[in-house]
């Protein structure tokens, strides 16, 4: 049969109109799977005490959300307009009217509320009672974000004034960075985080580096792979859709570069943790513009972050002096408020679908000025509301747990979980600082300092043994790199038996300058290898003159040598005892 023109549109557009719907769908799924992705970026980036912890709030997020969401946040998202664009009016449709109820779009705005919720939990992390998590999650998720969504996707004031933001660089992104730092402000800052003199004044920024950085970086990527849902889901033509995909490749690709480069140069080694949040931090800036901005705009608006993100976490630590674990303030709120700004610098009628022209492609400050007065009502907003919101409950149930709840860990004492890694042993770094003493001798910063006197004089450096059973313990700590030279000058000495042990040493190394994300390192667990012998035919002192010149650099760390006496020895195949014990071991 002959099909006219006509009939051929109308079943394209019936198709196109049934694959987009799907497609809606199957992004929305995309954005559900960024709450692993949130999850494991916020665990692997604290501490292992607190892990299950981080796990139950990013699940009861979604959850809690899910609760409030179908009651009222749904509503006040999408429901009538009211109050002149201001809120929408509450409905209960899906429980009276299920037939005609609009699953789809429920389904959406429900999973980014909850990404807009989950941004808090890392800054909160690892001092926040959970309850005080669960009462503020249930807040934002029913009131706080489906207030100004609905101004900016719910047909309010915003949208008619012409504000652009096409996934939620305002809507989500700054919302729940600037809500994770009025949190982690007001909770106040874990344990140790910052020194401080008699006079209050913060003297010190100590870091503390997440617990595993392997599962950090699958949060990263997952969060990558789901922000193509996240950006990508509401378009409405195939062309459309591409050009977002573009664009949200380019601009966290070109963060993380520029992130890499900017943070050799500043600490000189490139930041592994910095450049994870790098790709966050270019994925939430294209987010308000992915739909309107050519390739070169996404360049320069993922340069930009690939900077930002690195201001804004030296700004929490070092200006505000707000503790944020996992970044989260640099992340979100930083380069949301950017990413929306960028709108009206970058929009070019170049890009599939945009009827709208940035600053920098012809349009004039219109469209720059309205993305202004935007992500400044979603500031004011979210600033009084979440303000209100933490100080009800700081005065009420608390926000903070006590301190020995911190110390222990949020697992075990709020869930009466041992720990998130059964059968594991865990070894919590951030806890072997060590103190200068009278003791303390760093010695020489640099090998090259060292005169030859002062090398000769280091070989020396243990007295005479007492050698009353003519058998010693020597026991030597020193670097794992170390360890193949140490083996084999004892075994050329003629000492044919030792003990090998990996362990983790303590002590004031201040010649390792390790840094993590700008932060020196005060953390001196270190690893280490303890090598024990029992000598007795071979004089002690050439044991300790061999370990000595071996070990010997000049620099701190060198490591320690201990020397036992020995009362008894007996070989267990043979029977015999002391020296004769020890002929074939040495």
């Amino acid at each position: 049969m002959y099909m006219t023109q006509e009939i051929i549109t109308q079943i394209s557009e019936t198709v196109g109109t049934e694959v987009f719907g799907i497609w809606f769908l199957i992004g929305a799924a995309f954005v559900f799977f960024m709450q692993a992705g949130f999850a494991m970026v916020e665990t692997g980036f604290t501490r292992a005490k607190n892990a299950g912890n981080i796990i139950m709030k990013n699940l009861m997020d979604f959850c809690i959300g899910t609760v409030v969401f179908i009651f009222l946040g749904f509503g006040l998202l999408l429901g009538e307009d009211a109050l002149g664009g201001f809120i929408g009016l509450p409905t209960l449709g899906i429980f009276t009217d299920y037939a005609n109820f609009d699953w789809s779009n429920f389904v959406f705005n429900l999973v980014f509320c909850a990404t807009a919720a989950t941004i808090v939990s890392g800054a909160m992390a690892e001092r926040t009672k959970f309850l005080s998590y669960c009462i503020y999650s249930g807040v934002i998720s029913a009131v706080v974000y489906p207030i100004e969504a609905h101004w900016i996707w719910g047909g309010g004031w915003l949208a008619q004034m012409g504000f652009h933001d096409f996934a939620g660089s305002a809507a989500i992104h700054t919302v729940g960075g600037l809500t994770a730092f009025i949190g982690a402000a007001m909770v106040g800052p874990r344990i140790g985080k910052f020194s401080k003199d008699k006079n209050g004044t913060v003297t010190k920024v100590h870091a503390f580096p997440g617990h595993n950085l392997v599962i950090g970086a699958l949060g990263c990527f997952i969060l990558w792979f789901g922000w193509y849902g996240f950006n990508g889901a509401a378009a409405k033509t195939g062309s459309q859709l591409a050009s977002i995909f573009m664009t949200t490749t380019i601009a966290p690709a070109v963060a993380t570069v520029v992130c890499m480069i900017f943070t050799w140069l500043r600490y000189g080694k490139p930041d592994v943790s910095m450049c994870l949040n790098a790709s966050l931090a270019g994925l939430v800036a294209i987010t308000a513009p992915c739909d309107v901005t050519d390739a070169l705009g996404a360049l320069i608006i993922g340069a930009v972050s690939g900077v930002l993100v690195v201001f804004g976490v030296w700004f929490c630590d070092y200006v505000a002096h707000v503790d944020d674990p996992v970044g989260a303030v640099a992340v979100h709120c930083l380069n949301g408020i950017w990413g929306t700004i960028a709108v009206g610098l970058f929009a070019t009628t170049t890009a599939p679908e945009c009827e709208i022209k940035g600053l920098f492609y012809g349009g004039g400050f219109k469209q720059l000025g309205i993305q202004l007065v935007g992500i400044i009502a979603v500031i004011a907003w979210t600033a009084v509301t979440m303000t209100i919101v933490f100080a009800v409950i700081k005065a009420t149930i608390g926000l903070r747990v006590s301190e020995e709840e911190e110390i222990v860990g949020l697992d075990s004492k709020e869930h009466g979980l041992a720990s998130a890694y059964a059968g594991f042993s865990i070894m919590d770094i951030t806890e072997g600082t060590m103190a200068e003493n009278e003791n303390t001798d760093l010695g020489v910063a640099d090998y090259d300092a060292a005169s030859k006197v002062q090398r000769n004089a280091a070989v020396p450096v243990v007295g005479a043994a007492d050698l009353d059973t003519g058998m010693h313990k020597v026991v030597i700590i020193a670097k794992l790199t170390k360890y193949e030279r140490l083996k084999t000058a004892l075994n050329n000495l003629g000492v044919t038996g030792m003990t090998v042990t990996q362990v983790m040493g303590c002590g004031i190394q201040k010649g390792a300058g390790e840094k993590y994300r700008g932060v020196e390192m005060d953390v001196t667990v270190l690893p280490k290898v303890k090598v024990e012998v029992i000598v007795g035919n071979i004089p002690v002192e050439k044991v300790i003159e061999t370990a000595t010149k071996t070990l010997y650099t000049g620099h701190v760390g060198d490591g320690k040598i201990f020397v036992y006496n020995v009362q008894k020895v007996v070989k267990v195949r043979t029977g015999e005892e002391d020296l004769e014990a020890l002929k074939d071991v040495e």
